[in-house]
C-alpha cells in the first residue's frame, strides 16, 4: 500500500471460483477495489488454468470467463453490462460482492488505505490470485 497523508479508504473483495459448493473449496480468480473517495471502481482477474483444471476437471472454462467478463462488464457499467452496469460506482461494488451461490463469488469485503487505488488494485491481484 502506498504512504502518505493523501490516502483514503478503499474497500476490496476477492472473486474466487467455487466449482462444487458441496466440496467448498475455492481458488481466488480475480479482485474488486472501491474507493469512493477517489471514484474509483476497478476489477482485475486472472485464470490459472492449470491450478483450475486440478481443483475441478470438468470444469467449463469458457462458461468461467464470460461470466468474469460479466463481473468486469458490470465493473466498468455502460448499457451493455445489464442493469446493474447503470448503477453508481458504490452501487455496482454492492452488487458485485453481494453474497450468492454461483460458480463464481465474492470473499469478503475488506477496507484499506490508498492514494492510489489502480496500483493497489494490481498489488492485491499479485498478492492474492497469482
Amino acid at each position: 500500500m502506498t504512504t502518505g497523508s493523501a490516502r483514503k479508504v478503499f474497500e476490496y473483495a476477492t472473486l474466487r471460483v467455487v466449482p462444487s459448493l458441496e466440496r467448498g473449496e475455492s481458488l481466488n480468480v480475480g479482485v474488486v477495489v472501491y474507493c469512493k473517495a477517489l471514484d474509483f471502481l476497478g476489477c482485475r482477474v486472472h485464470l490459472d488454468g492449470p491450478r483450475l483444471a486440478a481443483l475441478a476437471p470438468g470444469l467449463d472454462l469458457d462458461g468461467l470467463r464470460r461470466a468474469l467478463a460479466g463481473v468486469e462488464g458490470v465493473c466498468r457499467g455502460g448499457e451493455r453490462a445489464g442493469p446493474a452496469a447503470a448503477e453508481p460506482p458504490g452501487s455496482r461494488f454492492r452488487w458485485l460482492t453481494a453474497p450468492r451461490s454461483t460458480v463464481v463469488q465474492p470473499g469478503p469485503v475488506h477496507a484499506g488505505l490508498t492514494a492510489d487505488p489502480a496500483a493497489d488494485l494490481d498489488r492485491l491481484l499479485d498478492r492474492l490470485v497469482r
